[in-house]
């Protein structure tokens, strides 16, 4: 889950990164194996061989199908811990490789490791956000709202998207999931607010955590 002081942030824009994930092609997969020996040892190796099969496996199906495939990966492979317990940091975005690495992420981290996996299976990234949500936990007599982040999937920039999230097992329309109210999206590219696209030099609230995760990402060969 999201700290509670992301809620300064709502409403406001984001000054985007200026970086986009490079394309698939581009992905080094002998660096990539050499960062998780030296960082996680033989279990790292083997979870990243995984989702690399995974990966091969999925190449040229249903985009529907990949959408399966992946939330089902890491909702199966990745327990939920908050970043304090993770990282010893009261909120840490981490690179996919640090979540595979860890086997353990908070709302940010899966939606992160979904979104990269998913562009690599060649998904438009038009078609991906990352969207912050106010998530209703509870019954409806102890009820309380918790920030939260999920993957959304666009079919089309105005579609009803579906729903990516390490809360429950099944991808559904934002239509079926009325315990969640959506603030802003954002992806690689650009920021929405409501269904309005805002530019990305924008000088208002900068994002910077989303900056710093995606040079990292770089870094470790996607």
């Amino acid at each position: 889950m999201l700290s509670s002081r992301y809620t300064i942030v709502w409403g406001l824009l984001i000054l985007l990164a200026g970086l986009t994930i490079l394309p698939s092609s581009a992905w080094d997969q002998n660096l990539q194996r050499n960062i998780m020996q030296s960082r996680y040892g033989d279990d790292g190796v083997a979870i990243l061989n995984a989702l690399q099969n995974l990966i091969a496996d999925s190449d040229g199906l249903t985009e529907a199908v990949q959408l399966e495939k992946v939330n089902n990966f890491f909702n199966q492979h990745i327990r939920f811990q908050d970043d304090l317990s993770i990282w010893q940091q009261n909120d840490y975005w981490a690179t996919p490789l640090e979540t595979l690495g860890t086997r353990a992420a908070d709302c940010e981290d899966f939606t992160i490791a979904k979104y990269i996996t998913l562009l690599k299976l060649g998904v438009p990234v038009e078609r991906l956000r990352l969207v912050y949500v106010k998530a209703k936990l509870g019954n409806s007599l102890t009820s309380h709202y918790q920030a939260h982040m999920v993957l959304g999937y666009y079919p089309s920039p105005n579609a009803m998207p579906l729903v990516l999230d390490n809360l429950i097992p099944t991808i559904k329309p934002a239509t079926e999931r009325r315990d969640l109210q959506p603030v802003f999206s954002f992806n690689s590219k650009g920021l929405w607010i409501g269904n309005n696209r805002h530019s990305h030099t924008d000088p208002g609230a900068r994002l910077s955590r989303w900056r710093d995760v995606l040079e990292r990402i770089h870094q470790e060969g996607f």
